[in-house]
């Protein structure tokens, strides 16, 4: 399937940091507009304050998520686009990312009016969708090979739906510190899914197509547009006290 980027420069301002790639109402006078959105934010890496090209591999990495999400979500008046970065990283308490990705919300927001959201993020990406996660638009997130450092915020999860899909063969970001991730967020009134890709690498190049279904299809049912991955509805409607058993 293709998609094409809607994200040129504004003539008097900066880059915009929304960029769509599928928009069901555009140039269709007769459409209604999107009733949901997904948003996608690639991963990056802890420091790097140039901009990342055309061709940033993280940014490569989603486009094969985008395909599988836009298939799965054909039909249904879902918006689909990414978060454009000023800069390639985190970079400590600047939080770069987390600042794009609240401003592509904002954009979101103004282009096609308070419509539910799911963020799908990777790494760095599912960092920063886990820290804007408590903006009113947003329902839930789905993170890939979440990175997430030791005291990550969790209050801004609450009353939210996160899916956490980590492979057991990372070597990057610790499978283990995105349960402690979802435990803690479960506690904090959201309700959390930890799914384990076995054989998963970081990069998720290991059974590739496992992870884009597996993406696609809890985007899909966390916008109701279909049932839910077994192993994630099983993680969403499980107790705390269950998890840590596990």
């Amino acid at each position: 399937m293709h998609l094409r980027d809607e994200g040129s420069a504004h003539a008097n301002g900066p880059r915009p940091s929304l960029v769509v790639l599928r928009d069901p109402g555009r140039g269709r006078g007769d459409a209604d507009p999107p009733q949901a959105a997904v948003l996608l934010l690639h991963g990056g890496r802890a420091d790097g304050l140039e901009p990342p090209s055309v061709w940033n591999l993280p940014g490569v990495r989603m486009r094969p998520f985008a395909r599988a999400v836009a298939r799965t979500t054909a039909g249904s008046g879902v918006l689909l686009a990414r978060v454009r970065y000023r800069h390639r990283g985190w970079n400590g308490d600047r939080g770069d990312t987390t600042v794009d990705a609240r401003r592509a919300l904002e954009e979101l927001t103004e282009r096609v009016g308070p419509v539910p959201v799911v963020l799908v993020g990777h790494s760095m990406g599912a960092r920063a969708a886990l820290r804007v996660a408590g903006h009113p638009q947003v329902r839930a997130v789905v993170g890939l090979a979440s990175w997430c450092p030791p005291g990550e915020p969790v209050e801004q999860l609450r009353g939210r739906r996160v899916v956490l899909l980590h492979g057991d063969r990372d070597r990057t970001t610790d499978p283990r510190s995105s349960r402690e991730l979802a435990l803690r967020g479960r506690d904090a009134g959201a309700r959390t899914a930890w799914v384990t890709v076995p054989g998963g690498g970081h990069m998720m190049l290991r059974h590739a197509a496992a992870w884009h279904s597996l993406t696609a299809r809890a985007v899909a049912g966390l916008l109701e547009l279909g049932p839910l991955p077994r192993e994630v509805a099983d993680g969403l409607s499980g107790s705390a006290s269950q998890a840590r058993e596990e």
